[in-house]
């Protein structure tokens, strides 16, 4: 343990994110599908016996008549959520990301998918946002989800975002996954007069020296580690990159087509198969050939622990990110 940082107990293995004194919102999803839900009776909530722990339970606590409790089975989860889809309703189906996407993929592949099913599959502890080890830590969902056909990706960074994507992804036609950030989320976007547009990238800050790409909390990380690197005299752009299928590959080729400014990409999830290799093949088929990073988690099973120690480990901390683009740049 470091000098000066205090002694971590278990309880940070499923603590907030947000930093020490950072401004938070409770539950956003939860309020956010309760709203919407008060005047689209179409939608219903289930979840495979992880509605408090997904946020859930403030849309079952509104509409007790509209939420099913599928219990510790998500391959029926999602099967249910076909059948009420073919049905009429539009099921917003929630459960941690690594069960979706390991243990449910071929239900949702065949179920939901191939049928252009109206699913929202919203899913909680996404990359490192738990401290419980492989069996939680979603470190390769959008690499699983990246090659199912006809599946809309989101990582939404904040509260923020996480409120104005549930009516999006509502108003969207089809299979959604949408990445999750429960219980006391960061609000950050608002600073920067955001709004979340389904397929669209977002540049919150322009900067000569480096453009890092980001999605989900590494974008709060990625401002975080622009402001410090400011004293340094690096500037550093930041586009936000929150749908991560379909790719806005315009916004991405126009940003990154700035000559001598190299491009770093940051993602909560293993640098195998996510955002970063995304982007790389993006600058690759367009013809533009930056000088190229990728800041994740490395392909390897995770250890257990504390977040913080964890996201310090593994180099997404904001600590680690400045002393990484320091190095490089």
């Amino acid at each position: 343990m470091s000098a000066g940082k205090p002694r971590l107990t278990t309880s940070a293995m499923i603590a907030s994110i947000a930093s020490e004194g950072q401004r938070t919102k409770p539950a956003p999803f939860g309020h956010a599908l309760a709203a919407l839900a008060a005047d689209r009776p179409d939608i219903v909530g289930m979840t495979a016996d992880l509605g408090k722990y997904t946020d859930l339970h403030i849309f079952a606590k509104a509409f007790p008549d509209r939420y099913y409790q599928m219990g510790m089975a998500e391959q029926l989860l999602m099967g249910a959520a076909a059948g009420m889809a073919r049905e009429g309703f539009m099921p917003f189906a929630t459960t941690y990301a690594v069960f979706a996407a390991r243990r449910a993929y071929d239900f949702i592949c065949l179920g939901i998918a191939e049928e252009k099913l109206n699913v929202k599959i919203v899913c909680a502890l996404p990359g490192l946002t738990s401290g419980y080890g492989p069996s939680h830590q979603a470190t390769e969902d959008l690499a699983i989800f990246r090659g199912m056909p006809e599946l809309t990706i989101v990582d939404p960074c904040d509260a923020l975002e996480i409120e104005q994507a549930v009516p999006a992804i509502a108003a969207h036609r089809g299979p959604v996954y949408m990445r999750l950030l429960r219980g006391n989320v960061p609000l950050v976007l608002d600073e920067y007069n955001y709004r979340f547009e389904l397929g669209k990238a977002a540049l919150l800050r322009d900067g000569a020296d480096v453009l890092i790409v980001s999605s989900g909390l590494m974008t709060m990380r990625a401002l975080e580690t622009a402001n410090a690197l400011r004293a340094d005299r690096i500037d550093a752009a930041v586009l936000h990159v929150p749908t991560i299928k379909p790719l806005d590959e315009a916004t991405i080729l126009t940003a990154a087509a700035r000559t001598g400014r190299p491009v770093v990409v940051a993602e909560n999830h293993t640098v195998i198969g996510g955002l970063g290799e995304a982007v790389a093949a993006t600058l690759l088929r367009g013809g533009i050939t930056p000088r190229f990073r990728q800041i994740g988690l490395p392909d390897a099973f995770l250890d257990a622990g504390a977040l913080p120690t964890l996201h310090d480990r593994y180099g997404i901390s904001t600590d680690a990110m400045v002393q990484t683009l320091r190095a490089w740049l």
